[in-house]
């Protein structure tokens, strides 16, 4: 079986995130650079639906396809960079959620050029912590109302609950869900 989830960049926000997924029992895989991480995700993972790939194509292959893929990599460059590496390797209507702190603008941006190659992205709040990512987080996504109808699911059981209620909601259009991370940064 493929996994529904994808995880790219394993530290502790990333990793807590991915263990909280596989802990719902939905099928995650994660991608680091670095090997300790990846052999981190595993040992705290054993008995979930949890696995790693060796390298970026490794990781795509564990994945169900259309791929649901979120990055949790320090916002700027390294998100680029990142989408740089994915782009020659995966496929059109495949999506890319950033869950990291980056600038609405950027996102907007980011959005605009991957939809030209018919590839989905989203931007996605994520706040509450280390606490958060592993046991329930308040989430926010933006983007296009259809790819997050796609993942709907998938964040409203890994997401913070309040009387039962999970703290995830469609937020808007494009770079609203970090729009939104960032006035409640403030």
């Amino acid at each position: 079986m493929k996994a529904k989830f994808g995880m790219i960049g394993l530290g502790t926000m990333g990793r807590n995130f991915l263990l909280n997924v596989a802990e719902h029992g939905i099928a995650g895989v994660g991608y680091d650079l670095d090997a300790d991480k990846r052999r981190l995700l595993l040992d705290e993972g054993k008995g979930m639906p949890v696995d790693t790939g060796d390298d970026i194509a490794g990781f795509l292959a564990k994945l169900d396809s259309p791929r649901n893929i979120m990055l949790l990599v320090p916002a700027g460059p390294i998100v680029d960079s990142v989408i740089h590496d994915l782009l020659p390797l995966i496929d059109e209507n495949d999506l890319i959620i950033d869950g990291g702190n980056s600038h609405f603008t950027d996102t907007e941006i980011r959005e605009k050029r991957l939809a030209e190659k018919g590839v989905g992205f989203m931007g996605s709040g994520i706040s509450g912590g280390e606490e958060g990512a592993r046991h329930g987080a308040s989430i926010m996504p933006g983007g296009r109302r259809d790819f997050y109808a796609r993942i709907e699911e998938i964040l409203k059981a890994v997401a913070a609950k309040v009387n039962g209620s999970p703290c995830v909601t469609y937020v808007g259009p494009a770079g609203a869900g970090h729009f939104v991370k960032m006035v409640h940064n403030g």
